[in-house]
Protein backbone atom coordinates (compact mmCIF):
# COMPACT_ATOMS: atom_id res chain seq x y z
CA UNK A 1 0.00 0.00 0.00
CA UNK A 2 0.94 3.75 -0.84
CA UNK A 3 1.09 4.67 3.16
CA UNK A 4 3.03 1.93 3.83
CA UNK A 5 5.72 2.33 1.50
CA UNK A 6 5.61 5.84 2.24
CA UNK A 7 5.92 5.56 6.13
CA UNK A 8 8.66 2.66 5.66
CA UNK A 9 10.91 4.93 3.57
CA UNK A 10 11.45 6.81 6.66
CA UNK A 11 13.00 3.90 8.57
CA UNK A 12 15.97 5.00 6.44
CA UNK A 13 16.53 7.95 8.54
CA UNK A 14 17.12 5.65 11.54
CA UNK A 15 16.57 6.87 15.15
CA UNK A 16 16.97 10.76 15.77
CA UNK A 17 16.08 11.47 19.42
CA UNK A 18 14.89 15.43 19.66
CA UNK A 19 11.92 17.72 19.66
CA UNK A 20 12.64 19.84 17.00
CA UNK A 21 11.51 18.24 13.84
CA UNK A 22 8.39 16.94 15.61
CA UNK A 23 7.90 20.35 16.54
CA UNK A 24 7.70 21.85 14.01
CA UNK A 25 5.50 19.70 11.62
CA UNK A 26 2.58 19.86 14.33
CA UNK A 27 3.34 23.57 14.29
CA UNK A 28 2.46 23.16 10.68
CA UNK A 29 -0.40 20.02 10.80
CA UNK A 30 -1.94 22.96 13.23
CA UNK A 31 -0.52 21.95 16.50
CA UNK A 32 -2.97 18.89 17.12
CA UNK A 33 -0.29 17.84 19.81
CA UNK A 34 -1.73 20.98 22.32
CA UNK A 35 -5.21 19.58 21.22
CA UNK A 36 -4.39 16.20 22.21
CA UNK A 37 -6.52 15.02 25.95
CA UNK A 38 -3.10 12.99 26.30
CA UNK A 39 -1.65 10.60 29.43
CA UNK A 40 1.34 10.07 28.99
CA UNK A 41 3.50 6.84 29.36
CA UNK A 42 7.19 5.68 29.88
CA UNK A 43 8.84 3.09 31.25
CA UNK A 44 11.54 -0.07 30.47
CA UNK A 45 8.45 -2.43 31.36
CA UNK A 46 5.20 -2.68 31.46
CA UNK A 47 4.81 0.17 29.74
CA UNK A 48 2.37 -0.85 26.81
CA UNK A 49 0.55 -3.52 29.12
CA UNK A 50 -0.35 -0.20 31.28
CA UNK A 51 -1.44 1.56 28.28
CA UNK A 52 -3.67 -0.69 27.31
CA UNK A 53 -5.15 -1.71 30.55
CA UNK A 54 -5.70 2.46 31.04
CA UNK A 55 -7.58 2.04 27.45
CA UNK A 56 -9.73 -0.38 28.56
CA UNK A 57 -10.87 2.03 30.93
CA UNK A 58 -11.04 4.95 29.20
CA UNK A 59 -12.18 3.92 25.69
CA UNK A 60 -11.08 6.59 23.56
CA UNK A 61 -7.88 6.67 21.72
CA UNK A 62 -4.57 4.76 22.67
CA UNK A 63 -0.89 5.20 20.70
CA UNK A 64 1.82 2.53 20.92
CA UNK A 65 4.26 0.90 19.97
CA UNK A 66 5.88 -1.45 18.26
CA UNK A 67 3.08 -3.28 16.24
CA UNK A 68 3.46 -7.11 16.16
CA UNK A 69 1.99 -7.94 13.03
CA UNK A 70 0.09 -4.47 11.21
CA UNK A 71 0.94 -0.91 12.14
CA UNK A 72 -2.69 -0.23 12.86
CA UNK A 73 -2.32 -1.91 16.03
CA UNK A 74 -0.05 0.87 16.82
CA UNK A 75 -3.77 3.27 16.50
CA UNK A 76 -6.41 2.54 18.29
CA UNK A 77 -9.79 4.38 18.63
CA UNK A 78 -12.43 3.38 20.44
CA UNK A 79 -11.32 0.30 21.09
CA UNK A 80 -10.34 -1.11 17.67
CA UNK A 81 -7.24 -0.53 15.46
CA UNK A 82 -8.08 2.36 13.11
CA UNK A 83 -8.31 1.28 9.25
CA UNK A 84 -6.09 1.62 6.40
CA UNK A 85 -8.13 4.13 5.09
CA UNK A 86 -7.83 6.48 8.00
CA UNK A 87 -4.20 5.98 8.35
CA UNK A 88 -3.64 6.47 4.49
CA UNK A 89 -5.25 9.86 4.98
CA UNK A 90 -3.29 10.70 8.22
CA UNK A 91 -0.57 9.70 6.40
CA UNK A 92 -0.77 12.02 3.24
CA UNK A 93 -1.25 15.02 5.32
CA UNK A 94 2.04 14.49 7.67
CA UNK A 95 3.91 13.89 4.28
CA UNK A 96 2.01 17.22 2.57
CA UNK A 97 3.77 19.26 5.45
CA UNK A 98 7.33 17.12 7.00
CA UNK A 99 9.68 16.83 4.11
CA UNK A 100 13.02 16.41 5.22
CA UNK A 101 14.59 13.56 6.91
CA UNK A 102 11.65 13.04 9.78
CA UNK A 103 11.80 10.02 11.09
CA UNK A 104 9.65 6.46 10.88
CA UNK A 105 8.55 7.10 14.55
CA UNK A 106 8.10 10.62 14.28
CA UNK A 107 5.49 10.30 11.21
CA UNK A 108 3.67 8.03 12.93
CA UNK A 109 3.73 10.27 16.27
CA UNK A 110 2.52 13.32 14.13
CA UNK A 111 -0.01 10.99 12.50
CA UNK A 112 -1.45 10.15 15.96
CA UNK A 113 -1.88 13.71 16.97
CA UNK A 114 -3.78 14.68 14.27
CA UNK A 115 -6.16 11.55 15.11
CA UNK A 116 -6.59 12.22 18.15
CA UNK A 117 -7.03 15.88 18.29
CA UNK A 118 -10.03 15.31 17.03
CA UNK A 119 -11.17 13.48 20.40
CA UNK A 120 -10.08 16.69 22.39
CA UNK A 121 -13.09 15.41 25.04
CA UNK A 122 -11.60 11.97 25.22
CA UNK A 123 -8.62 10.91 26.74
CA UNK A 124 -6.06 9.45 24.72
CA UNK A 125 -3.07 6.92 25.94
CA UNK A 126 0.53 7.78 24.62
CA UNK A 127 3.39 5.90 24.89
CA UNK A 128 6.78 7.00 24.49
CA UNK A 129 8.60 5.19 21.97
CA UNK A 130 12.24 4.96 23.29
CA UNK A 131 13.32 6.92 26.37
CA UNK A 132 10.89 10.24 27.36
CA UNK A 133 13.01 13.20 27.20
CA UNK A 134 13.19 13.54 23.64
CA UNK A 135 10.96 10.93 22.54
CA UNK A 136 8.82 12.50 19.49
CA UNK A 137 5.47 12.27 21.84
CA UNK A 138 6.86 14.11 24.49
CA UNK A 139 5.83 17.65 22.63
CA UNK A 140 2.67 16.38 24.07
CA UNK A 141 0.33 18.83 27.04
CA UNK A 142 -0.71 15.27 29.52
CA UNK A 143 -3.16 15.87 31.87
CA UNK A 144 -1.24 13.16 33.67
CA UNK A 145 2.22 11.51 33.37
CA UNK A 146 2.89 7.83 34.05
CA UNK A 147 5.95 5.91 34.80
CA UNK A 148 6.49 2.09 34.75
CA UNK A 149 9.20 -0.28 35.81
CA UNK A 150 12.72 0.82 35.02
CA UNK A 151 15.50 -1.29 34.03
CA UNK A 152 18.84 -1.37 32.14
CA UNK A 153 17.54 -1.22 28.24
CA UNK A 154 18.52 0.63 25.28
CA UNK A 155 21.93 1.81 27.29
CA UNK A 156 23.63 2.84 24.11
CA UNK A 157 20.69 5.61 23.54
CA UNK A 158 19.85 6.00 27.35
CA UNK A 159 22.93 5.57 29.54
CA UNK A 160 24.38 2.68 31.76
CA UNK A 161 23.37 2.85 34.92
CA UNK A 162 19.17 2.65 36.49
CA UNK A 163 19.17 6.34 37.81
CA UNK A 164 20.50 7.71 33.95
CA UNK A 165 17.92 5.77 32.65
CA UNK A 166 15.29 7.24 35.26
CA UNK A 167 16.31 10.14 34.59
CA UNK A 168 15.46 10.04 30.60
CA UNK A 169 12.21 8.49 31.56
CA UNK A 170 11.45 10.98 33.88
CA UNK A 171 11.57 13.87 31.01
CA UNK A 172 7.63 13.06 30.48
CA UNK A 173 6.84 14.95 33.80
CA UNK A 174 5.37 18.36 33.65
CA UNK A 175 5.03 21.14 35.37
CA UNK A 176 2.16 20.52 37.93
CA UNK A 177 1.29 17.88 36.06
CA UNK A 178 0.43 14.70 38.40
CA UNK A 179 2.95 11.74 38.08
CA UNK A 180 2.24 8.09 38.91
CA UNK A 181 5.13 5.44 39.54
CA UNK A 182 4.80 1.58 39.13
CA UNK A 183 6.81 -0.12 41.90
CA UNK A 184 10.18 0.87 40.85
CA UNK A 185 14.03 0.59 42.80
CA UNK A 186 14.51 3.07 45.24
CA UNK A 187 17.40 4.47 42.91
CA UNK A 188 15.24 5.30 40.26
CA UNK A 189 12.29 6.45 42.55
CA UNK A 190 14.47 8.94 43.97
CA UNK A 191 15.19 10.37 40.20
CA UNK A 192 11.64 10.51 39.66
CA UNK A 193 10.83 12.29 42.67
CA UNK A 194 13.21 14.91 42.68
CA UNK A 195 12.64 15.69 39.26
CA UNK A 196 8.74 15.75 39.90
CA UNK A 197 9.37 18.16 43.17
CA UNK A 198 11.67 20.56 40.65
CA UNK A 199 8.45 20.74 38.72
CA UNK A 200 6.14 20.97 41.09
CA UNK A 201 4.43 18.15 40.17
CA UNK A 202 2.21 16.15 41.97
CA UNK A 203 4.03 12.54 42.95
CA UNK A 204 2.24 8.82 43.48
CA UNK A 205 3.58 6.04 43.93
CA UNK A 206 1.36 3.14 42.93
CA UNK A 207 2.11 0.02 46.01
CA UNK A 208 1.15 3.38 48.71
CA UNK A 209 -1.98 3.85 46.57
CA UNK A 210 -3.59 0.68 45.06
CA UNK A 211 -3.50 -1.98 47.66
CA UNK A 212 -2.66 -5.86 46.51
CA UNK A 213 -6.91 -6.60 47.07
CA UNK A 214 -7.69 -4.06 44.65
CA UNK A 215 -6.20 -5.54 41.35
CA UNK A 216 -8.59 -8.39 39.77
CA UNK A 217 -8.21 -12.11 40.25
CA UNK A 218 -9.71 -12.44 36.68
CA UNK A 219 -7.45 -10.59 34.21
CA UNK A 220 -7.34 -11.24 30.98
CA UNK A 221 -3.90 -10.76 30.75
CA UNK A 222 -1.64 -13.44 32.68
CA UNK A 223 1.75 -13.09 34.87
CA UNK A 224 2.74 -12.27 37.72
CA UNK A 225 4.60 -9.03 36.78
CA UNK A 226 0.79 -7.83 35.09
CA UNK A 227 -0.27 -7.93 38.40
CA UNK A 228 2.72 -5.42 38.94
CA UNK A 229 1.31 -3.41 35.75
CA UNK A 230 -2.38 -3.35 36.84
CA UNK A 231 -1.58 -1.68 39.65
CA UNK A 232 0.11 0.92 38.05
CA UNK A 233 -2.97 1.44 36.13
CA UNK A 234 -5.35 1.82 38.79
CA UNK A 235 -3.12 4.10 40.42
CA UNK A 236 -3.67 6.55 37.54
CA UNK A 237 -6.64 6.19 36.96
CA UNK A 238 -7.50 6.61 40.60
CA UNK A 239 -5.57 10.09 39.89
CA UNK A 240 -7.75 10.58 36.98
CA UNK A 241 -10.66 10.08 38.95
CA UNK A 242 -12.08 7.27 36.61
CA UNK A 243 -13.33 3.52 37.46
CA UNK A 244 -10.87 0.41 36.90
CA UNK A 245 -13.65 -2.46 36.42
CA UNK A 246 -12.38 -2.33 32.81
CA UNK A 247 -8.72 -3.52 33.49
CA UNK A 248 -9.61 -7.26 33.73
CA UNK A 249 -10.75 -7.17 29.99
CA UNK A 250 -7.41 -5.57 28.67
CA UNK A 251 -6.05 -7.39 25.68
CA UNK A 252 -2.34 -6.89 25.15
CA UNK A 253 -1.27 -10.11 22.79
CA UNK A 254 2.39 -11.62 23.02
CA UNK A 255 2.69 -11.05 26.51
CA UNK A 256 2.42 -14.21 28.84
CA UNK A 257 -0.16 -15.13 26.37
CA UNK A 258 -1.07 -19.05 25.98
CA UNK A 259 -2.17 -20.66 23.03
CA UNK A 260 -2.56 -24.20 23.33
CA UNK A 261 0.68 -25.76 24.23
CA UNK A 262 2.82 -22.51 23.69
CA UNK A 263 3.06 -19.50 26.14
CA UNK A 264 4.14 -16.36 23.60
CA UNK A 265 6.45 -13.50 25.43
CA UNK A 266 7.91 -10.54 24.42
CA UNK A 267 10.51 -10.49 26.81
CA UNK A 268 14.08 -9.24 25.59
CA UNK A 269 15.58 -7.74 28.49
CA UNK A 270 16.57 -9.43 31.75
CA UNK A 271 13.96 -7.30 33.92
CA UNK A 272 11.64 -8.84 31.58
CA UNK A 273 13.14 -12.59 31.38
CA UNK A 274 13.31 -12.12 35.42
CA UNK A 275 9.72 -10.99 35.50
CA UNK A 276 8.90 -14.10 33.20
CA UNK A 277 10.63 -17.05 34.72
CA UNK A 278 8.44 -15.54 38.15
CA UNK A 279 5.18 -16.09 36.18
CA UNK A 280 6.63 -19.30 35.41
CA UNK A 281 6.18 -20.50 38.83
CA UNK A 282 8.90 -23.17 38.88
CA UNK A 283 7.74 -24.93 35.58
CA UNK A 284 10.32 -26.15 32.97
CA UNK A 285 9.67 -25.57 29.27
CA UNK A 286 10.96 -26.05 25.95
CA UNK A 287 12.32 -22.75 24.86
CA UNK A 288 11.96 -20.72 20.99
CA UNK A 289 14.12 -17.77 21.02
CA UNK A 290 15.21 -15.11 18.93
CA UNK A 291 16.75 -11.63 19.72
CA UNK A 292 18.19 -8.82 18.23
CA UNK A 293 21.86 -8.52 18.68
CA UNK A 294 21.68 -4.84 20.74
CA UNK A 295 19.92 -6.98 23.21
CA UNK A 296 21.67 -8.22 26.35
CA UNK A 297 21.31 -11.86 24.96
CA UNK A 298 23.62 -13.58 27.46
CA UNK A 299 22.24 -11.95 30.72
CA UNK A 300 18.37 -12.90 29.35
CA UNK A 301 19.62 -16.76 28.61
CA UNK A 302 21.07 -16.77 31.99
CA UNK A 303 18.36 -16.09 33.60
CA UNK A 304 16.18 -18.39 31.66
CA UNK A 305 18.29 -20.95 31.60
CA UNK A 306 17.24 -23.21 35.03
CA UNK A 307 13.65 -23.13 33.54
CA UNK A 308 14.32 -24.68 30.12
CA UNK A 309 14.79 -28.69 29.16
CA UNK A 310 15.45 -28.20 25.40
CA UNK A 311 16.11 -24.60 23.71
CA UNK A 312 15.69 -24.10 19.72
CA UNK A 313 17.78 -20.81 18.42
CA UNK A 314 15.77 -19.02 15.34
CA UNK A 315 16.21 -15.42 13.85
CA UNK A 316 13.96 -12.66 14.24
CA UNK A 317 13.10 -10.96 11.04
CA UNK A 318 15.04 -8.43 11.94
CA UNK A 319 18.45 -6.82 10.13
CA UNK A 320 19.78 -6.47 13.91
CA UNK A 321 18.87 -10.31 14.56
CA UNK A 322 21.47 -12.85 16.09
CA UNK A 323 21.74 -15.56 13.94
CA UNK A 324 20.17 -19.06 14.41
CA UNK A 325 23.82 -20.70 14.62
CA UNK A 326 25.21 -18.01 16.68
CA UNK A 327 22.08 -17.94 18.78
CA UNK A 328 22.42 -22.07 19.98
CA UNK A 329 25.83 -21.52 20.80
CA UNK A 330 25.51 -19.00 23.36
CA UNK A 331 22.25 -21.07 24.34
CA UNK A 332 24.25 -23.94 24.68
CA UNK A 333 27.25 -21.71 26.94
CA UNK A 334 24.48 -20.66 28.95
CA UNK A 335 24.08 -24.26 29.76
CA UNK A 336 20.76 -25.21 27.46
CA UNK A 337 20.21 -28.72 25.59
CA UNK A 338 19.99 -26.48 22.51
CA UNK A 339 19.73 -26.57 18.59
CA UNK A 340 19.62 -24.23 15.54
CA UNK A 341 16.00 -24.08 13.79
CA UNK A 342 16.00 -22.55 10.07
CA UNK A 343 12.79 -20.31 11.09
CA UNK A 344 10.37 -20.38 13.44
CA UNK A 345 8.00 -22.74 12.05
CA UNK A 346 10.86 -25.66 11.89
CA UNK A 347 11.11 -24.67 15.73
CA UNK A 348 7.19 -24.76 16.78
CA UNK A 349 7.40 -28.13 14.43
CA UNK A 350 10.62 -29.18 16.17
CA UNK A 351 9.11 -28.62 19.57
CA UNK A 352 5.78 -30.58 19.08
CA UNK A 353 7.26 -33.84 17.97
CA UNK A 354 10.15 -33.90 20.25
CA UNK A 355 11.14 -37.28 21.57
CA UNK A 356 9.46 -37.20 25.00
CA UNK A 357 5.55 -37.29 24.59
CA UNK A 358 3.70 -34.54 22.86
CA UNK A 359 2.21 -31.91 25.49
CA UNK A 360 4.42 -33.01 28.69
CA UNK A 361 4.95 -29.81 29.03
CA UNK A 362 4.87 -26.04 27.35
CA UNK A 363 6.83 -24.49 25.13
CA UNK A 364 7.83 -20.83 25.36
CA UNK A 365 8.35 -18.37 22.71
CA UNK A 366 10.02 -15.16 23.77
CA UNK A 367 13.56 -13.06 22.89
CA UNK A 368 11.85 -10.67 20.77
CA UNK A 369 8.07 -8.72 20.09
CA UNK A 370 8.98 -9.59 16.77
CA UNK A 371 8.81 -12.89 17.11
CA UNK A 372 6.12 -12.90 19.62
CA UNK A 373 3.86 -11.36 16.41
CA UNK A 374 5.22 -14.17 13.92
CA UNK A 375 4.30 -16.73 16.50
CA UNK A 376 0.85 -15.40 17.38
CA UNK A 377 0.30 -15.82 13.48
CA UNK A 378 1.43 -19.11 13.25
CA UNK A 379 -0.48 -20.80 16.17
CA UNK A 380 -3.96 -18.58 14.61
CA UNK A 381 -4.02 -16.51 17.87
CA UNK A 382 -3.65 -12.98 16.17
CA UNK A 383 -6.12 -10.94 16.78
CA UNK A 384 -6.78 -7.99 15.13
CA UNK A 385 -7.62 -8.56 11.07
CA UNK A 386 -5.75 -9.80 8.06
CA UNK A 387 -1.62 -11.39 8.76
CA UNK A 388 -0.08 -8.48 6.95
CA UNK A 389 3.11 -7.94 8.36
CA UNK A 390 4.26 -4.33 8.09
CA UNK A 391 7.22 -3.25 8.14
CA UNK A 392 8.46 -1.37 12.12
CA UNK A 393 11.50 0.87 12.36
CA UNK A 394 14.15 -1.87 12.19
CA UNK A 395 12.33 -5.18 10.42
CA UNK A 396 13.12 -6.40 7.15
CA UNK A 397 10.23 -5.90 4.94
CA UNK A 398 8.70 -9.65 4.25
Amino acid sequence: MKFLDAIAARARFGMKPGLDAITSVCERLGSPHLKTRAVHVAGTNGKGAVCAMLDACLGGGRFTSPHLVRLNERFFLHGEPVGDGTLSALCDRVEAVCGGDLTFFEVLTAMAFLLYSEIPDEYTVMETGLGGRFDATNICRPELTVITRIGLDHCDWLGDTLAKIAGEKAGIIKRAVPVVVGRNEDEAIEVISDRAKALGAPFYYAPDLVDESEIPVDMTLKGGFNRENAQTAIAALKVLGVGFDGIARAVWPGRFQRVGGFIVDGAHNPPAARALVRSLEGRKVDLIAGFCGDKDVDAVLGILAPCVYRAYAVATNNPRSVASEALAARMSAAGMNAVSCGNLREAMEAAQNRPEAAGSRDVLVCGSLFLAGEALVELGAYPWGETRFDRSESLKPF
